[in-house]
């Protein structure tokens, strides 16, 4: 076989690809001012916290698709490495040129952006791999999640999802109930995926 022909990656911009993408790149964004907190930094460096924010990206993603017996997305295309080193570096530089306060805010906001969207990505998965509603919910709570439990782990923290008085665990399983609930309804994933987004954050 030719050298040149062989294949080293694929790109696909498919509608579920695309909001995948932007779940994993703003979960890496978090991961990554999230390594800069007090209570998670432990002397890592420029490479280690752009580990960890990959780790965080790409973790639920990576966690949902071996639970569903698929090939994770992120090792075929390389966007999803490439966007969550770009966001990692963004991340960086916004701890270093911002205060506090406005970190703590924009890493909530970021924070209850990305659930939604990788809880519907996970959801739509899950039910066009078969699973049946409850299943879905479980991959719908896992993909936005696991990512976040990976980093709190490895550094030495006992993981939010375990916490009392968080919220972010409860936002899932309502964005994935809704989720099931639309595409059993029979909407595509685009108007599914915002309905889904939506809810869980009205006031």
């Amino acid at each position: 076989m030719d050298f040149w022909s062989l294949p080293f990656f694929t790109v696909s911009f498919s509608t579920f690809t695309i909001v995948d993408l932007i779940a994993a790149t703003t979960n890496a964004f978090n991961g990554a001012l999230l390594c800069r907190r007090a209570s998670h930094y432990r002397n890592y460096t420029v490479v280690g916290i752009i580990l960890m924010a990959l780790l965080g990206g790409i973790g639920g993603g990576v966690s949902r698709d071996v639970i569903l017996n698929k090939i994770p997305a992120a090792f075929t295309n390389p966007l999803y490495i490439f966007l969550c080193v770009v966001a990692a570096i963004i991340a960086l530089q916004v701890h270093y040129r911002t205060g506090q306060e406005f970190r703590e805010g924009l890493f909530s906001f970021m924070t209850a952006f990305s659930l939604p969207w990788y809880a519907a990505v996970g959801c739509d998965a899950a039910l066009r791999a078969g699973l049946p509603g409850l299943g879905a919910i479980v991959i719908g709570i896992i993909g936005p999640t696991a990512g976040r439990y990976f980093i709190d782990v490895t550094s030495g923290v006992t993981p939010k999802h375990f916490v009392k008085g968080e919220w972010f665990v409860g936002t899932a399983v309502l964005t994935s109930v809704v989720y099931v609930a639309c595409y059993w309804s029979g909407l595509d994933i685009v108007p599914a995926t915002i309905i889904s987004f939506r809810l869980p954050i009205l006031p």
